[in-house]
């Protein structure tokens, strides 16, 4: 039943927005945690959007148009609002004087402009350069989804993944490294394309080649022992081989994870992952991570009032920041992200035959998994609800 594999689905956004917070509130070694939770993220992303696209072609009144105006409306729906009332935020209060460079934010510009800057400034909106990746993504993608020869998907997802390795193998060629071998899309296309590819071979019925089902265990072992070389200092060619490891070592076994996850991981885990405290933090995840870097400029700003340390990374950041962001997105999720989600029932992905199925349908969902929407005559598509 797709109802409780996404729910394991947002137990692995959970997971993932939880790297992130840990990296930026707790760790003091630099971290590679959040980079690899962003990674999950973009697989996860990758994923969902290109198995609801396929899910759109599949439906027998499947019309192009249609279809791409759909995504692209539920995309603003979910994703503009809140986004742009952060960038509202910063610029009334003046945080780290962000408010000049909004223009680049507003556009979904944010990785280009640190990669220009080679500088994290200004720092509160620094975590924004993956959400312009996603929003770059799914500028192009739809229009391959829906247009491209369905046998072609797959073989498009190699490609750009094989193309991101090749920017990857540029870069020693170019002296110093700088932000912009991290910022931009074609450093994080591949795992954007990981995931769409794994979309692609469930929807043909295709098994996962057996070179993948062996590799990924010591691909994660490899990418574990890289993980504390990564804040070692090192000569420039190790400190290649150790960048280039942990990006593209990782990749297979977080895509097999979201792989697994979206049929259901059974025994401890699986309940681990489906429990009820670990998805309500998945459905809330966006608002995590978009609102996190400004509650933390918030509370340094009151550090005076504060009766623990939350100047310096440690467990008093932890503790404040991390409550004050976890309260910050569950009110945006209900009083605001919630309603705005409720309006995609107005732009299913296929026209409808009737109103009356779907009416039914949706009160049906409801009731089983608040927040999931219905299309398609009573298709329940949960995953749309959801940061993708």
């Amino acid at each position: 039943m797709r109802i409780a594999r996404d729910q394991q689905l947002d137990g692995i956004r959970a997971v993932a927005v939880l790297m992130v917070v840990y990296a930026h509130f707790y760790a003091t070694d630099g971290s590679h945690w959040g980079h690899i939770g962003v990674r999950l993220f973009f697989v996860l992303s990758g994923f969902l959007i290109t198995r609801l696209l396929l899910d759109a072609r599949d439906d027998q009144r499947f019309e192009p148009a249609t279809a791409l105006k759909s995504f692209y409306a539920r995309r603003a729906l979910r994703i503009f609002p809140p986004y742009f009332a952060v960038l509202g935020a910063v610029w009334l209060t003046g945080l780290e004087t962000s408010g000049k460079v909004l223009g680049w934010h507003a556009l979904y510009l944010s990785n280009f402009w640190y990669a220009h800057q080679d500088a994290w400034t200004p720092w509160v909106l620094c975590h924004t350069w993956s959400l312009s990746i996603e929003e770059q993504f799914y500028i192009v993608w739809p229009l391959v989804v829906l247009v491209a020869p369905r046998r072609s998907i797959a073989t498009i997802c190699v490609g750009v993944v094989l193309c991101s390795l090749a920017f990857r193998f540029y870069w020693p060629m170019t002296g110093t490294p700088t932000l912009a071998r991290d910022l931009l899309p074609p450093a994080s296309m591949d795992a954007l394309a990981a995931g769409a590819l794994l979309a692609a071979h469930r929807a043909g019925g295709a098994a996962l080649p057996r070179w993948a089902e062996r590799s990924w265990k010591p691909l994660l072992v490899v990418s574990l022992i890289l993980f504390p070389l990564k804040s070692v200092a090192t000569t420039p060619v190790l400190e290649w081989f150790v960048w280039i490891g942990l990006e593209v070592f990782p990749l297979l076994p977080l895509t097999l994870l979201v792989g697994a996850c979206s049929r259901g991981i059974g025994g401890y885990v699986g309940r681990l992952v489906q429990a009820p405290p670990v998805t309500a933090l998945g459905r809330i995840s966006y608002g995590i991570y978009l609102y996190h870097a400004i509650a933390l400029a918030l509370v340094v700003k009151a550090q005076a009032f504060i009766p623990v340390n939350v100047s310096e990374q440690g467990a008093g950041r932890l503790a404040v920041a991390g409550t004050a962001t976890l309260l910050l997105a569950w009110i945006s999720w209900i009083a605001f992200e919630s309603p705005l989600n409720a309006l995609k029932r107005h732009f299913p992905y296929a026209r409808q035959a009737g109103c009356a199925p779907a009416i039914a349908g949706a009160d049906a969902a409801s009731a089983a998994y608040p927040g999931a929407t219905v299309e398609r005559g009573g298709t329940l598509q949960v995953s749309d609800t959801r940061w993708t």
